[in-house]
């Protein structure tokens, strides 16, 4: 295994909204058994309240702000041993303090998807604020790859569940 692992059992799942990272960090945890980990559901019971009311309410860098200690918590419990895979939100590895944090701290895997496959997924845009307006939500889309591009992986998910999880068990840090 991986000696980052080894140290901080850690797997983080970026990538834009509706590329599947909840999907498949849910599937790939119960592979490893380990613990999973949602970071908007983590935020959401904090709150108690939904992404898409924190957005309305208090604004993204309020948002990001808590979003901040909420990973810095997650990663507090896998430094103490607790192996999790976590599913990021979309924009929380494209915050510099962020991805230098989970560069330390684990494995980040980005899962990368076309535009036209997260367009097809994502329906029901009232849960999902950044993804309202269709020229904005492409223009993010486009902005948001350079940051995923630093994951330590990045894994094609246009495909199925199935396939993005064994792409990623077969990845070299299993070793």
């Amino acid at each position: 295994m991986d000696s980052k692992l080894k140290r901080a059992p850690g797997l983080y799942l970026t990538g834009f909204m509706g590329s599947g990272k909840s999907t498949i960090a849910r599937v790939v945890a119960d592979r490893l058994g380990w613990d999973f980990i949602d970071l908007d559901a983590e935020i959401e019971n904090a709150q108690h309240e939904t992404i898409a009311q924190i957005f309305a309410q208090l604004g993204e860098p309020e948002f990001r702000r808590i979003e901040a200690q909420a990973l810095k918590s997650v990663v507090r419990k896998v430094e103490c041993g607790i192996p999790a895979v976590v599913a990021l939100g979309g924009g929380t590895f494209a915050q510099p303090a962020n991805a230098a944090l989970l560069d330390d701290h684990g494995i980040s895997i980005w899962l990368d998807c076309s535009i036209e496959a997260i367009q097809s997924r994502i329906e029901d845009t009232s849960t999902r604020p950044l993804a309202r307006d269709p020229e904005s939500f492409r223009q993010l889309y486009e902005s948001r790859r350079e940051a995923y591009s630093h994951a330590h992986y990045r894994i094609d998910a246009d495909c199925d569940v199935d396939r993005a999880v064994q792409s990623i068990l077969d990845l070299p840090i299993w070793k």
